[in-house]
């Protein structure tokens, strides 16, 4: 059952897609505008979004009368907005100032267990053992602990400056991992 090669396999995949490090500039401006984001919180509740969509995704949104195509869709619209608030320095979504509602919407959800996250979680089950699967969440939630925990000292490290670029190169990238969920997802 357990297969270190699967458990690497799978948590790449998963980093890559989270991609928790290009989302600190958002998560930056997001404690700059609530005074604090809880790290814990956010990931607790991306880990459990992760579990439920692992272990019951398709029924439950077969249930919601939503294809995962749909789903995706959706998904890739919310991600697309980010990627552009990133770039043109607008802010579409209204932040709630609460601290507690900042560091479950958008962090935890759609930044870190997005629609992009939880299909390939979804789609990982038809590759690899499941607990290898688990255990690359449990890794990735971790990691994503240690940036969130971290990221007043990421910004004082690249400054304003740097995180001003990295937010918008990755405002870039966001939008193009928007564009390719959606085009892989649109069956017309």
């Amino acid at each position: 059952m357990f297969d270190m090669h699967e458990v690497l396999t799978v948590t790449f995949t998963l980093f890559a897609v989270i991609d928790i490090i290009g989302s600190v500039p958002v998560i930056v401006n997001l404690r700059e505008k609530t005074g604090h984001i809880q790290s814990g919180l956010a990931t607790l509740v991306a880990g459990l979004l992760m579990t439920v969509f692992f272990f019951a995704g398709e029924q439950l949104l077969n249930i919601l009368g939503v294809d995962i195509h749909s789903f995706a869709l959706a998904g890739s619209i919310v991600i697309f907005i980010i990627g552009l608030e990133m770039i043109l320095g607008r802010e579409f979504f209204h932040i709630d100032p609460d601290p507690k509602s900042g560091s479950i919407v958008p962090i935890a959800f759609p930044i870190i267990a997005g629609s992009g996250t939880l299909t390939t979680i979804m789609s990982l089950k038809s590759e690899f053992q499941a607990v290898n699967i688990y255990i690359a969440i449990l890794l990735n939630l971790i990691f994503i602990y240690v940036v969130l925990k971290s990221t007043a000292r990421i910004e004082k490290i690249l400054g304003k400056g740097g995180l001003m670029v990295i937010r918008k190169f990755f405002g870039v990238i966001l939008i193009a991992i928007a564009v390719k969920i959606f085009k892989n997802n649109l069956h017309i």
